[in-house]
């Protein structure tokens, strides 16, 4: 057996472990600190059981694409390693106009393994104009709320960041948005702050214009805070990767009048509640919805380039169109508690991704579901700066490809529904927050 390679995870612990010394706060600077600093910087590595990397016969391939479904025969499978970095600074700006008003700015982007997190898009750059009474209004490049709190605190909190944050009919990042969102009012005792933020997109499709909404609104009283987020996005990139961003149904403009109209949306509630000093605990239920998209040639010839398609019959017809998309709709759940031990803190999660329902007469993985458990345990070095380690198991409900709500068949955990029903891992890691 391969032995785990901790040379990634010695050295970024050894560059937190000196930041931390030197600083465990945000780092404010310029006239009348007019300029902040935050961010975080994470290391992590983990051997995990029932990993088949070389499996998929074309490994570049969308998990829409039937050609993706090939499994090379005889391939072995089995325990490895894999590791991880990010780091991600956010830069922010904020200047008194006077009279309650203020302006603010800010620029972030996150870094995995030495690239770009998701190339050609910042998670953050956008300003602000705020007022105590009347709220703020932002515009720019951002990131949703459905997967930024999802990711942080509800799934990283419990193991769960990418499967839950991750998984679903949702949008990520932003690239032109304007965002609304109300001072924090007095209801039932407690706060809610309401929030609407729209993004065209790419405006150069003329026929099939891209439109985005999201709707957010969090109550906070004593312990217990909620969280409900709703979006529909229309002719954006159809995908099941609430991390994506939302652009268009294509890269091109040119594809524009060989494409079809195309939707998503998804409904969200997520809580955590304060129990005592020691435990929290916290849930969610997301209800998932695709339109479909037909599969189209973009570009014929011996290697003919198809749109951006979604759960397809292929070879199959419907009112007189070839490779049809149907729609589907499914839903998933998430359950997690922590318990805290002065700077230990153990946790558990559980994510279930279920099956779909949908008229498509082909497997495109509406008959799976997926159910994830983790645990972990947290101490706390100094202020800012954590090490953890961390276990976790998936099973799957059959052999096949993935549940809908996954945007690859062996997404998240290394695991190819494909190839096993099961599989597990282990690991250490270090985070550094400023």
């Amino acid at each position: 057996m391969t032995p785990i390679n901790f040379q990634p995870l010695r050295s970024v612990v050894l560059a937190l472990t000196l930041s931390a010394a030197a600083s465990s706060q945000a780092i404010d600077f310029g006239p009348e600190g007019m300029f902040s600093l935050t961010g975080f910087a994470k290391a992590e590595v983990q051997r995990g059981s029932n990993h088949c990397p070389d499996c998929q016969q074309y490994p570049t391939e969308d998990k829409q694409r039937q050609w993706a479904d090939a499994l090379v025969p005889g391939r072995p499978y089995g325990t490895s390693n894999t590791h991880v970095t990010l780091v991600q600074p956010w830069l922010g700006a904020k200047y008194d106009l006077g009279n309650g008003f203020k302006l603010n700015a800010l620029l972030s982007q996150r870094w995995r393994d030495n690239a770009t997190d998701i190339a050609g898009f910042w998670y953050e750059r956008n300003i602000a104009l705020s007022h105590e009474e009347y709220g703020s209004v932002r515009m720019g490049a951002m990131t949703t709320r459905a997967w930024s709190i999802a990711d942080y605190p509800y799934g990283t909190n419990i193991g769960v960041a990418d499967v839950w944050g991750s998984s679903g009919a949702g949008y990520g990042l932003m690239t032109q948005a304007l965002r609304y969102t109300s001072r924090p009012l007095d209801v039932a005792q407690g706060d809610l702050v309401l929030e609407a933020t729209y993004d065209q997109g790419s405006r150069d499709f003329k026929i099939h214009k891209p439109h985005f909404l999201e709707i957010f609104a969090q109550y906070h009283k004593g312990d217990l805070v909620m969280d409900f987020m709703y979006q529909d996005g229309r002719n954006g990139n159809p995908q099941a990767w609430s991390h994506g961003p939302f652009t268009s149904l294509s890269y091109s403009t040119a594809d524009d009048s060989k494409l079809s109209d195309a939707s998503q949306s998804i409904a969200m509630l997520m809580a955590r509640y304060q129990v005592d000093a020691r435990i929290e605990v916290s849930g969610g239920v997301r209800a998932n919805r695709w339109s479909g998209a037909n599969a189209v040639i973009l570009q014929p010839g011996i290697q003919a380039q198809w749109n951006n398609m979604f759960n397809v019959d292929w070879g199959g017809q419907r009112n007189g169109v070839s490779n049809p998309g149907y729609a589907a709709s499914s839903n998933d759940m998430m359950l997690g508690a922590r318990y805290r031990m002065g700077k230990w803190t153990g946790s558990t999660g559980l994510v279930y991704l279920g099956q779909a329902k949908t008229d498509n007469p082909s497997d495109r993985g509406q008959l799976n579901s997926a159910l994830v458990n983790t645990l972990g345990l947290t101490y706390e070095v100094s202020p800012g700066f954590q090490i953890y380690g961390m276990a976790g198991q998936i099973r799957f409900a059959r052999l096949g490809l993935s549940p809908m709500s996954m945007p690859g068949n062996a997404a998240f955990t290394n695991v190819d529904s494909r190839v096993t029903r099961s599989g597990n891992w282990a690991g250490l890691g270090a985070v550094y927050v400023f």
